[in-house]
């Protein structure tokens, strides 16, 4: 039985955003051990495991002035907040202005006040956030493409071009990419976009070596020495092999590129960084928790001596970080004329022992990790490996890291999508040396958050889509709306109070929609019961009969839901018929933003994603069955898109 928390612990752990108790998926209520919050309120610094710290800290808290302002202070535009004292705004641009309270009339954006002896961050939040015009589109996993130029999988060339294409050729307005975030490298290459090492900077594996100003500067000889690196095709990528052939090909160019960076201290320090975390975790590994004492901390003396020892890698990953970036740019130069464009996936955390992590440690919770409570799906709960913002270092620093990160996610891109959108205001905390259910829930300031998002998503003309599936609160879609931000709604989630399959005539209109996604079934393995040998084979059943007798019904059901919308499929039927069935169903949906998934189109059954698994499923390495250069005039795809377009 978990030892209950007293209202004194209570009241200090609610002070500070840590919940004591939280209702399951099943809407029961859970109460907290009390060692689980003593430890959750350490990683925040904050003391209370003995009557007299627990006192002391009460004190410390009930002491402070009610009328001070917090570290960050958010208003909206067009609205005026009181203040204690007079005091002095200075505006991003330098302005300087006396104020008796937050005028009405400060622009959007980051500001500073000084109030007092306070000086704290202010947030002018922008009005709701234009909705996007009607529009369909695809998502795809960039690794996942294969093409003709590309080397054993996809690249920001290959974007490029299913950008183009698919603008042109079949009037998409949107196409939602997979987190193209900066994965570790050495000694293994990571395979999950969604553990990501930066989520600052773009993946050099997507590199296309034959578009680089090196490539075309460089000898005949050279350029032969290069295309003869070129990895084989095999059934799954191999992201090793792709970067090993890469990593090579790039050094033997980069002598021919004479606008490579040359000088580290000419670095902008965020690059620079990053980039020295490379090229270290070429040397000690991917994982900074393994390397020497003296390199952990990015700040350290010793930081510096190997940076110098390393200028040469670190300058080589430089180079590749930039070229990552030149090449997204030109692939984003694709959707002009498009209705939204690139929707970039933003996702929910950066690796423990990443070059963010290393870099921004002070904003993060060391030892901390991020997951989900016990549910039916996962009974042991969810640990996602990955470290949680502070919240009260992202207050103190006027949400500087949260800015710089959104703001690159968006440097190239038309639309952001916030994996677990939920995180914004709360994040399953999981202490060091517990289990995933052994956590507690830990609240963020939302407002904030989300004024940030809104700022940068105003500033870059570009569209919000939150991923709120699953059990989130009410005031997470209630805040996504308000915010003009669209939520998700996926086929086989949305149902009515009963329990019934929503037509998607009946969705929300605020939403992007979809038939599945990454982590769920495709259609046609969703058809085949591919998702439950899959499990089973895996290992993460406890029930194959069970399991199987789900599937069926749940088959029946959708085969339901599409002959009472007047869709004249049975379970005679061929796969490829129910599939477009499916996505004609799905063009029905009042959404803003409908989308398809060439997995799903094309009669793929291996899902990109199996969660609950690690090794024991090729989870990020399966590849579509279609090249790009067959894939858009594959008669299923043109079906679909025929029937997607007829929305608009």
């Amino acid at each position: 039985m978990p030892e209950p928390v007293e209202p004194d612990l209570a009241e200090l752990a609610t002070a500070h955003g840590v919940a004591v108790r939280y209702r399951d998926a099943d809407e029961q209520e859970v109460e907290l051990d009390r060692g689980v919050v003593l430890d959750v309120l350490a990683a925040l610094d904050v003391d209370a495991r003995t009557p007299e710290a627990l006192g002391a800290a009460l004190q410390r808290l009930r002491s402070v002035d009610p009328d001070a302002l917090p570290a960050t202070l958010v208003v909206d535009v067009g609205t005026t907040r009181p203040l204690p004292a007079s005091g002095t705004v200075t505006l991003e641009d330098g302005t300087r202005r006396s104020v008796d309270e937050v005028p009405d009339d400060l622009p959007v954006g980051y500001h500073r006040l000084a109030c007092g002896d306070q000086d704290v961050a202010l947030i002018v939040a922008p009005p709701a956030l234009d909705p996007p015009p009607p529009t369909w589109g695809w998502m795809v996993q960039l690794y996942a493409l294969r093409s003709a130029q590309s080397w054993g999988c996809g690249d920001y060339g290959d974007l490029a071009t299913l950008l183009a294409r698919t603008a042109s050729e079949q009037g998409a307005g949107a196409l939602l990419v997979n987190p193209l975030h900066a994965l570790a490298l050495a000694p293994e290459v990571e395979a999950s976009p969604y553990s990501p090492s930066s989520r600052r900077f773009l993946h050099p594996l997507y590199v296309r070596v034959a578009e680089t100003a090196a490539y075309a500067a460089a000898p005949s000889s050279v350029r032969a020495d290069v295309d003869a690196l070129r990895p084989p095709t095999g059934d799954l990528v191999d992201h090793d092999a792709v970067w090993a052939a890469k990593r090579a090909a790039l050094e033997l160019l980069r002598p021919y590129d004479t606008a490579a960076p040359a000088d580290v201290d000419a670095l902008d320090e965020e690059l620079r960084d990053v980039a020295t975390w490379y090229a270290l975790a070429e040397r000690h590994g991917s994982d900074l928790h393994a390397w020497p004492a003296g390199l952990r901390h990015v700040g350290d003396v010793e930081v510096d001596a190997a940076r110098r020892e390393l200028a040469d890698r670190v300058l080589f990953h430089a180079w590749c970080l930039q070229l990552a970036d030149t090449q997204l740019a030109a692939a984003h130069e694709a959707t002009a004329g498009m209705a939204v464009g690139l929707i970039a996936d933003l996702a929910v955390g950066c690796s423990a022992g990443g070059a963010d992590a290393w870099t921004l440690a002070d904003a993060l919770a060391p030892g901390v990790t991020i997951g989900a409570p016990p549910d039916d799906f996962n009974q042991q709960g969810q640990d996602w490996a990955l470290p949680p913002w502070r919240p009260d270092a992202l207050a103190a620093s006027g949400y500087a890291p949260l800015r710089s990160m959104i703001r690159g996610v968006l440097r190239h891109a038309d639309g952001l999508r916030v994996d677990h959108v939920a995180g914004l205001w709360r994040l399953w905390w999981i202490p060091p040396g517990r289990g995933a259910r052994e956590g507690a829930y830990v609240h963020y300031d939302a407002r904030a958050m989300l004024a940030v998002v809104a700022i940068e998503a105003s500033r870059a003309g570009a569209v919000v889509v939150g991923e709120d599936l699953g059990t989130v609160e009410p005031e997470v879609t209630e805040g996504l709306t308000e915010h003009g931000a669209l939520g998700c709604a996926v086929l086989w989630f949305q149902r009515d109070p009963d329990g019934e399959l929503l037509p998607p005539r009946r969705w929300h209109p605020d939403t992007l929609a979809s038939v599945s996604t990454h982590d769920l079934p495709t259609a046609a393995g969703f058809l085949a019961d591919e998702h439950v040998r899959a499990r089973a084979e895996a290992g993460v059943l406890s029930d194959l009969s069970a399991a199987r007798a789900d599937a069926a019904r749940d088959r029946e059901e959708l085969l339901g839901l599409l002959q009472a919308e007047g869709f004249g499929v049975s379970a005679s039927s061929d796969a490829d018929e129910i599939v477009l069935a499916m996505h004609q169903l799905l063009s029905t949906a009042r959404s803003r933003i409908v989308l398809a998934a060439f997995t799903d189109v094309l009669g793929d059954v291996r899902q990109p994603n199996l969660p609950g698994t690690v090794d024991a499923y090729p989870n990020w390495r399966i590849p579509l069955s279609a090249s790009l250069e067959d894939l858009l005039t594959d008669p299923r795809v043109r079906a679909v898109a025929q029937a997607l377009r007829a929305r608009a």
